[in-house]
């Protein structure tokens, strides 16, 4: 039903990706982005040299979407050995999926139509204050940074209003000595995603870039900048907002969120995040890992006889003690309960199983006069190639599921 749903944007001359909000990754991609990108992910389109966008996961713009507010990310698509940045509209659909779907629509972008760094050279009669102009009185008086740029000139910075000034740590006259490329972070790179910009329509959410203060200080901005005719020369405005606190909270509520409370290790949704952005940016990483399920034995009656509090130290301690006997390359996560998984990065079967043994034998061997001794079952798995993590897991699963109805306080490899 999807597909049929979705092969009718086939027809659209313009580029159109179908995104899922939940895994991050591209359901369709219609003939025409098909012809632009090849079958590119959604991780390097989103996360390239020349991407931009206001919001970086993409559930945080459901609430603007479903308001009907203008949405644009910029991507970066490589083609023909060259990279180049393309304006996607973002709309909620629906397709008859239970969970709404993010639709990328592309405007219609040529690399060869991308102009080089360097390469723009302004016709225009120069820019000129007008002191007693009302454009002049609006501009100073703000009190939100603003500076007026010339997108045919490298990007040249030819005004500051007095809140710029502060904001940047430049007087008024270093700032019109520098060009958008010395103040962001991307460098020139900016360049071309400026003139992408200057073609967008108006009103859409502000982009976020970092930008660079005049003590080497690196603040995150979002940036409205559209065009502007100041006495008939045209030029670019960007009014520009610190967001550099929010960017903080939002960091530690999303390090919050992708940390299991009780051991400091990271969660199931860490190692989801970490296995998709693997895969999506790395690709043959995933070739080569091993995966080690670990259950802690007989728990249960550990928290009968000891108490809750004894048994979260005891899931505190085995924790302490799967992370000093992994090596420097693997990560451990706790993905509940009394399970912990491992992933072990360019590791086949052999070398997984030599280090669930030695972490099984550090396990038994460990005595704290606290808290109750503790063994532990594992189950071993070497990723197969194309498989899914749904098979993957089941057997891994099977693999501990054996060791424990083995015996328990053993190995099993799946």
């Amino acid at each position: 039903m999807l597909l049929s749903h979705l092969e009718t944007l086939n027809i659209l001359s313009t580029p159109v990706w179908v995104v899922s909000v939940h895994n991050q990754q591209i359901l369709f991609a219609n003939t025409a982005a098909r012809k632009l990108a090849g079958n590119s992910l959604l991780g390097p389109l989103r996360n390239g040299q020349f991407s931009v966008q206001s919001l970086q996961p993409l559930e945080s713009y459901l609430p603007h979407l479903q308001k009907g507010d203008q949405v644009i990310e910029i991507w970066t698509i490589h083609k023909e050995g060259r990279a180049f940045p393309l304006s996607c509209r973002l709309s909620l659909a629906q397709f008859g999926l239970q969970e709404p779907v993010i639709v990328f629509e592309g405007t219609h972008t040529s690399a060869a139509n991308v102009p080089a760094p360097g390469s723009f050279l302004s016709e225009a009669r120069p820019y000129r204050r007008d002191q007693s102009g009302f454009y002049e009185r609006f501009f100073q008086t703000n009190t939100a940074p603003m500076l007026l740029i010339d997108p045919a000139n490298n990007g040249q910075i030819v005004d500051a209003n007095l809140a710029a000034t502060r904001f940047y740590g430049y007087t008024r006259d270093e700032m019109c000595m520098r060009h958008t490329w010395e103040i962001n972070a991307m460098g020139q790179d900016v360049l071309p995603v400026m003139h992408e910009i200057a073609r967008l329509p108006g009103g859409h959410k502000p982009l976020t870039f970092v930008h660079k203060l005049a003590d080497g200080n690196l603040r995150h901005v979002q940036t409205y900048a559209g065009p502007v005719d100041v006495d008939g020369v045209r030029l670019m405005l960007c009014i520009i907002h610190d967001i550099t606190e929010q960017k903080r909270l939002e960091q530690e509520l999303e390090h919050a969120a992708l940390r299991d409370p009780l051991t400091g290790l990271g969660n199931r949704r860490q190692f989801m995040q970490l296995v998709e952005n693997a895969r999506t940016q790395n690709l043959q990483r995933t070739h080569n890992f091993s995966l080690m399920l670990v259950d802690a034995d007989h728990f249960k009656a550990i928290n009968d006889q000891h108490g809750h509090n004894k048994g979260d130290e005891a899931l505190v301690l085995l924790a302490r003690t799967l992370e000093t006997g992994i090596r420097e390359s693997d990560t451990v996560f706790r993905w509940g309960g009394e399970e912990f998984l491992i992933l072990l990065p360019l590791t086949g079967l052999e070398g997984a199983l030599h280090v669930a043994e030695t972490l099984r034998f550090a396990v038994e061997g460990f005595v704290h006069p606290d808290l109750p001794s503790m063994t532990v079952s594992v189950g071993v798995v070497q990723y197969e190639t194309g498989e899914d993590f749904t098979r993957l897991f089941k057997r891994v699963d099977d693999a501990l599921y054996r060791a424990k109805t083995s015996g328990r306080n053993q190995v099993q490899a799946g």
